[in-house]
């Protein structure tokens, strides 16, 4: 028997992604909107609660309205936007998050899919504060740039459409330098940090892959560990996983630079550790694909776990 998914916001960038993933698979019953009917409450509403899945892939505010359109006690939610990234009742998306994770986005109706910025920068950091080499309270700073694609319609079209009154020839750009990004609480909440990360995000003139580090001072840490210490604690963290892997210290040592599109079309996350204990610092670093295993491939790896389907079906 088929798993019937409805695609809230099927027309966007992540929605598209979604689609392109499902479509050619036999136990997946897409159910779609007529385009013209798209902002039509009652029909979305309708489809909502036909559906065993709801994939949400729209504006927060958009996204939490959705959800209030829910009736049946049956219809399961991935959430793509930012709306319930922190909220307590609903499951993080991120399967390799924690041993148990599996087993609570498995059992939850509510997932809250995790932004492109925060897998890479949780992956990294996590298990770091989980094995006590990085204290919870350490002032942690996060770097990253990411494709044009991670900034939706408006940023494709600033890129993209030389008619654009917006057009951007611009090859690499800060942003958020007010310090306000949205994806910061869900970095802090699921990361265990106590205080807010620094974070400097920047976007290239590049579609899609992203890079995010943080740079850490290992001599200023407690018990200064070593590049090999941090090294170890990210390999025991995700042996064995699917989708997220480190890069040996030999791979990492012989690198003289890293591409942030080497992941994409992917649901694939590198992470890396780059060093010197002479000095005693390391650049922890995410590779992946900001619409692969940071929204839409997740995505989908989180409704095959829901449904029981094998974690790679599809990815």
């Amino acid at each position: 028997m088929s798993t019937k998914v409805y695609i809230d916001g099927e027309a966007g960038t992540t929605g598209l992604e979604i689609r392109e993933r499902l479509e050619p698979r036999g136990d997946i019953e897409l159910l779609s909107i007529d385009p013209e009917k798209r902002k039509d409450r009652g029909e979305r509403a309708k489809l909502i609660n036909a559906a065993d899945v709801v994939v949400l892939c729209l504006p927060d505010d958009a996204a939490k309205e959705s959800v209030t359109l829910i009736e049946k006690d049956h219809v399961r939610v991935i959430d793509a936007s930012t709306a319930h990234r922190v909220a307590p009742d609903w499951a993080y998306g991120f399967p390799e998050m924690s041993p148990e994770q599996r087993q609570v986005i498995s059992g939850a109706k509510r997932v809250s899919n995790p932004g492109c910025y925060p897998t890479g920068m949780i992956a990294l950091t996590r298990p770091l504060i989980q094995e006590g080499i990085l204290p919870a309270d350490w002032p942690v700073t996060v770097n990253a740039v990411s494709g044009y694609s991670g900034g939706g319609k408006p940023t494709i079209a600033e890129f993209e459409d030389e008619q654009a009154e917006n057009y951007s020839k611009q090859p690499f750009r800060y942003y958020a330098l007010p310090l306000a990004h949205k994806h910061v609480p869900e970095m802090q909440k699921h990361a265990g940090l106590t205080h807010a990360p620094l974070f400097a995000p920047a976007v290239g003139r590049y579609y899609k892959g992203m890079l995010v580090e943080v740079p850490l001072q290992l001599w200023a840490l407690p018990g200064k560990p070593s590049l090999g210490a941090v090294q170890e604690a990210l390999e025991k963290t995700y042996d064995g996983c699917h989708f997220v892997e480190v890069a040996s210290r030999e791979e990492a040592a012989s690198m003289g630079n890293i591409d942030p599109e080497d992941l994409n079309g992917t649901n694939r996350m590198r992470l890396f550790v780059f060093g010197n204990d002479e000095p005693g610092q390391v650049r922890l670093v995410a590779q992946l694909d900001n619409l692969g295993k940071g929204a839409s491939g997740q995505a989908v790896q989180c409704l095959n776990i829901m449904t029981g389907a094998d974690e790679a079906t599809g990815l």
